[in-house]
């Protein structure tokens, strides 16, 4: 197993899916990845099912349509076992095609999209799995690394500029729009890039939660070369 990425306190590396959902997260530790060296051709995959929207959701049935060579193959059943380990495990995995994400530019200050990044949260207890086959992979960064955007003084400022409500309302408008979940990196963050294959498990906010969430970001796309990942 490579410990690349475990050399940070943030990650802790694991050798199986068992091992990926059932150790605990603690600590400093909001990040656990299943290190993977996947063999197969996962680039003829992406190039071979058709893009309809910016993010297409490919099936099980899409996938198995597919005329794949041998790599191309082996590619194709390494994927729909992790679909299956994540049904089976009570998970709502997707597998997405990706050109981009819808991208937020209303305001020059602060931007809520997937690009920015961003800690997810939940109602209830979960976490967020994911696995990039093919394409630009994610970042994560510590949470020592970052600071919420709505805490920076002169990002509140114009916050509160634009809340048009009692001051005891103001919390509740910037959880209502997803302000609160946005993070700006400090001048030294280094994050860490979650490459190709590997699958990992990403804290979320919810109510049960003892961990800080995850924060994490999605990532600039190639050109011309869309993004294959597995999503949960």
């Amino acid at each position: 197993m490579n410990h690349t990425f475990s050399e940070n306190h943030q990650v802790q590396t694991v050798s199986s899916f068992v091992d990926l959902v059932h150790t605990n997260f603690k600590g400093e530790m909001n990040a656990l990845c299943w290190y993977r060296n996947l063999d197969g051709d996962f680039k003829e995959i992406a190039e071979k099912l058709s893009l309809k929207e910016n993010i297409t959701e490919v099936s099980p049935e899409d996938l198995v349509a597919l005329q794949l060579s041998e790599k191309g193959n082996i590619a194709r059943e390494i994927i729909l076992n992790d679909l299956q380990l994540l049904t089976d495990f009570g998970a709502s995995p997707s597998l997405n095609l990706l050109k981009c994400y819808e991208r937020d530019d209303e305001f020059d200050f602060i931007s809520t999209d997937v690009y920015s990044f961003h800690v997810d949260r939940s109602p209830i207890a979960t976490d967020t799995f994911l696995c990039t086959y093919h394409g630009a992979a994610s970042d994560i960064v510590a949470n020592s690394q970052a600071e919420q955007k709505i805490l920076i003084p002169e990002i509140r400022a114009k916050l509160k500029e634009l809340h048009d409500g009692p001051d005891e309302d103001f919390e509740d408008f910037l959880k209502e729009n997803f302000f609160d979940l946005h993070y700006q990196l400090h001048e030294n963050a280094e994050p860490i890039n979650l490459g190709l294959g590997h699958l990992w498990r990403l804290a979320v906010d919810h109510p049960e939660q003892e961990v800080l969430p995850c924060v994490h970001r999605a990532p600039r796309e190639n050109d011309a070369e869309y993004r294959l990942l597995l999503i949960c």
